[in-house]
């Protein structure tokens, strides 16, 4: 693999990254274009420890001069970032870079910040290719500004990278399995009060699929997990040593806190004086009308019946049986045939979008959804298959999600 790789620059830096369990990125790369050498590697950052593909320097420099061939004559509007993906078949490796404008030395050029991994790890990383590729958006905007302000732009995206390696490796290993047997699970007791008390389960399935099924269990207090944040789906929290269930607010007003939390950020990056000044991750207190006690996670508010009666009859289900696996399919099939049902629905009543949604009182009726948590459920779903469908229902006007408490009750 090295035939035909130029020699590696002495001018590039190389930083080593310690990383706990197998990391499946081979590097991380920044280059730019030099207008009079061409594409350049101004650092790289390799995971530390053997790895079951090894790049040598050389070769990560020719990876990283490719993402930026061709960029010499980019029309872009200002602040845009270009996503490429590249499957390098003959190389054995995946490319992913974000092509950008910014400030250099006082010049504008045109820059990359690129993650390299192997081909075979091609199925892992497609599920986390959105998530990683807004991770390193945030990561190009805080760096923009320190390139804005003449300071060296290394020191802010180590700071960067070196989480997003963590959070990769952390998912190799600790990942959930693609399939997993009912037996494994609680669902397969004899009895609900072998493994939790009933209520917390009913409460952590149905806020799991209220928060667009994405949950996180930890033992420890909800105000600790804030970075949750840069989550593109609201989370629920759920602490098994007490028993207790927590969740971000619904989808519209998750996306709304997390822009104004990245852009509190950003602003606090801006405000600094010096190089070595960069701010800590608590800059979300620069912004004290929002959220300044940094806990982001409620109460579970919303009840249900779909999944207080699926937790009711399957545990009238003989356990050992495949005859549960079977009626929890079937549950979720019938969730999301619901969700297409809304869908439709919405579609019907605003002409696919052209004019506002004004009859949650007749679509919560029509749907057998009266029921807040049931609702909240559905739209959940409804969601992963038309993303910004909560703020299409919600947003005008906003509507926090204790006024949207209000507001359900009132149709």
């Amino acid at each position: 693999m090295s035939s035909g790789c130029p020699p590696q620059s002495p001018a590039v830096a190389k930083s080593e990254v310690a990383v706990e369990g197998e990391c499946p990125l081979l590097a991380a790369t920044f280059a730019y274009w030099d207008n009079i050498l061409g594409p350049r590697v101004r650092h790289i950052w390799t995971p530390k420890g053997e790895q079951l593909m090894f790049l040598s320097d050389g070769e990560v420099t020719f990876l990283a001069n490719h993402t930026l061939n061709g960029e010499i004559l980019r029309s872009a509007e200002c602040g845009a970032v270009d996503v490429k993906f590249f499957v390098l078949a003959e190389k054995g490796v995946i490319i992913v870079s974000l092509i950008f404008d910014g400030e250099l030395k006082g010049d504008k050029n045109t820059c990359a910040l690129s993650i390299i991994l192997p081909q075979t790890e091609l199925a892992f990383y497609l599920p986390l290719h959105t998530i990683c590729v807004e991770r390193l958006k945030h990561v190009i905007r805080k760096g923009r500004i320190w390139m804005q302000k003449g300071y060296n732009i290394i020191s802010v995206l180590s700071l960067e990278i070196i989480p997003i390696m963590e959070l990769l490796a952390s998912m190799k290993s600790h990942h959930v399995p693609e399939d997993i047997d009912i037996k494994d699970t609680v669902l397969n007791d004899d009895d609900i009060g072998d493994s939790c008390h009933e209520d917390f389960l009913h409460k952590a399935v149905s806020s799991h699929l209220q928060t667009c099924g994405c949950s996180i269990v930890v033992g420890s207090n909800p105000e600790k997990v804030n970075k949750v944040l840069y989550s593109p789906y609201p989370t629920t929290h759920i602490d098994v040593d007490i028993n207790t269930v927590k969740q971000m607010p619904p989808c519209h007003e998750h996306t709304y806190n997390q822009r104004r939390y990245m852009r509190s950020e950003l602003s606090a990056l801006w405000k600094t004086d010096s190089e070595d000044d960069i701010p800590p991750e608590t800059v979300i207190h620069t912004d004290e009308t929002f959220t300044p006690d940094l806990n982001i996670f409620q109460d579970v508010m919303h009840k249900d019946t779909l999944v207080k009666s699926f937790i009711d009859e399957v545990f009238m289900l003989k356990p050992g049986l495949s005859l549960r696996s079977t009626y929890l399919a079937q549950f979720l099939l019938l969730l999301h045939r619901k969700a297409l049902t809304l869908l439709k629905y919405i579609e019907d009543e605003t002409q696919k979008g052209k004019k506002p949604f004004r009859s949650l009182r007749n679509l919560k009726t029509d749907l057998d959804l009266t029921v807040e948590g049931d609702l909240h459920i559905v739209m959940a779903f409804a969601e992963k298959l038309r993303a910004g469908l909560h703020s299409f229902v919600f947003s005008k006007p906003f509507y926090t999600s204790m006024q949207e408490r209000d507001v359900l009750m009132t149709f």
